[in-house]
């Protein structure tokens, strides 16, 4: 079985400038992921996927691969799905697993995890998710709980939120789909993994970074291997 791990990176970025190049813990965002993917040992290769030559020299730096995207898929315009499509086109495999350095707190056990999950074969997309077990609004009404009683929080059926903090797809069933004209992102089976708060933390802020910061060697520790 052939599986490829996908870091995607842009420079431009609206909230937090050029955020993937930013320090944790001494080094790039960017290189925190490749050297999350490369421990794993479960890849066959490890790609950064940018439009910036940048990243390509932390790539080569750091032991991964540089797929350089054409410039209108690192606008704010281009989709996820594009870019995915874009290297799936490229790039032959079975597994496509990308994994987000805006994810930093995400460890390399939950990663190895979330790999071994996926290649079960019951999924054509798997998705990472936080479980939040609390009382949540959608459009000012309710989504798992009632207004006509109090609920305690313990037997709540918890949201299942999306963080995107790595995400795996099956090449044939995401390229079939794009062929279609269909949402190739969640195309056929989908199966969600859950992490905790921590490894779902997604840095789009520099507060976000400062969290991250904060909580790295909480996150990490047990990777001794990854706490400086």
């Amino acid at each position: 079985m052939s599986i490829l791990a996908m870091i995607p990176a842009r420079m431009g970025s609206q909230r937090l400038k050029q955020k993937n190049l930013m320090p944790l813990r001494g080094a790039p965002l960017i290189a925190h992921a490749i050297r999350k993917c490369r421990r794993a040992g479960l890849f066959d290769e490890v790609w950064v996927n940018s439009e910036h030559e940048e990243f390509g020299k932390i790539a080569a730096q750091e032991g991964a691969q540089f797929h350089r995207r054409p410039e209108t898929l690192a606008n704010d315009i281009a989709t996820s799905e594009q870019f995915v499509a874009e290297f799936l086109t490229t790039h032959p495999c079975e597994l496509l697993f990308q994994v987000h350095s805006i994810a930093p707190l995400l460890t390399t056990t939950d990663l190895i995890q979330f790999v071994l999950e996926m290649q079960t074969g019951r999924y054509d997309v798997l998705l990472s998710v936080v479980d939040e077990p609390l009382e949540a609004f959608f459009d000012q009404k309710p989504i798992n709980f009632s207004l006509e009683r109090k609920t305690n929080s313990q037997d709540l059926k918890p949201i299942r939120r999306n963080c995107w903090a790595v995400t795996a797809w099956r090449r044939k069933t995401f390229l079939a789909a794009v062929a279609a004209g269909a949402c190739a992102t969640y195309a056929g089976r989908v199966g969600l993994f859950s992490v905790n708060r921590l490894a779902g933390h997604v840095i789009k802020t520099a507060e976000d970074l400062a969290m991250a910061e904060a909580l790295y060697s909480i996150a990490h520790a047990a990777d001794k291997s990854l706490v400086q």
